[in-house]
């Protein structure tokens, strides 16, 4: 169990191994979900899938997975990222996802698992580490219940994390998604993650199981560029099998040098 404490937006602390077990990682949604049904976003970058990009099915997915290396960041350009697999958020308003945070605040790199089912608040999974293998699963069992499942499989880190949550949600879309997370004053400057691989990509459509370029449903390939056009984050073209892809930080001038430019009194610090 994690044993450390976060800070909030307004910089308020909650303390012991219990409040810690249960306090937010992130200024996420809050009460909105940003629409990403386009091929570019201000703060996801991967590649969603949906019955028909024009009018995407309700109650069609359930369930997406994949893995990926934990991601290492740069001191050079400091900020916030996630990566993570989940369902909705592409056409509708909540989001169902679990994966990793790999941000560099203050001069201190931090890694973490969580999950969200926003609009509520993300929770806190544990700890990981650079190059650390990630399994994630996001499912619906019924009922408008959801399963979702991390597991690191890296010797010496080795843990599987698994809950059972409760969510009215239209399941539309399954999404691989790279993130700048949201903070209650817009979206976090993106952290220079390099490169993260996505591998192992299957999401199941009305029973039907295939990878992201599988002919059962439509895909699309989500890139991330500021408002200005200066694009940040980029999705690779999708394997031969379609499973498999990479989305590479893409420096943008705006941020360059900056250290955490405006992000740097917005986010959240996990004191681990």
């Amino acid at each position: 169990m994690l044993s450390g404490l976060f800070l909030s937006l307004a910089f308020l602390s909650i303390s012991g191994p219990a409040a810690a077990a249960n306090a937010p990682t992130a200024l996420s949604f809050g009460a909105q979900v940003v629409k990403h049904s386009s091929n570019t976003s201000i703060d996801w970058s991967g590649y969603a899938v949906v019955t028909n990009l024009a009018s995407p099915e309700s109650n069609a997915v359930s369930d997406v997975r994949a893995q990926w290396k934990v991601p290492a960041v740069s001191q050079m350009v400091g900020g916030y990222s996630a990566v993570w697999v989940g369902i909705d958020g592409y056409s509708d308003n909540t989001v169902e996802q679990i994966g990793t945070e790999q941000d560099w605040v203050g001069g201190i790199p931090t890694y973490y698992a969580w999950y969200e089912m926003a609009p509520k608040q993300p929770r806190t999974i544990g700890r990981v580490y650079p190059g650390d293998l990630i399994s994630a699963d996001v499912s619906y069992v019924g009922a408008n219940e959801f399963k979702l499942t991390l597991t690191d499989t890296t010797a010496g880190h080795a843990f599987k994390f698994t809950t059972t949550q409760e969510m009215s949600a239209l399941r539309q879309s399954a999404e691989w998604i790279v993130e700048a997370p949201p903070s209650t004053y817009g979206v976090l400057p993106l952290a220079d993650f390099a490169t993260v691989s996505f591998t192992g990509a299957k999401a199941t459509l009305d029973g039907h199981t295939g990878t992201i370029s599988d002919s059962a449903w439509q895909n699309d390939l989500i890139t991330m560029a500021s408002r200005r056009g200066a694009v940040e984050a980029l999705p690779s073209a999708l394997s031969a099998n379609g499973s498999s892809f990479g989305v590479t930080w893409e420096n943008p001038p705006s941020l360059q040098g900056n250290g955490l430019g405006r992000g740097r009194a917005w986010g959240r610090v996990p004191l681990l």
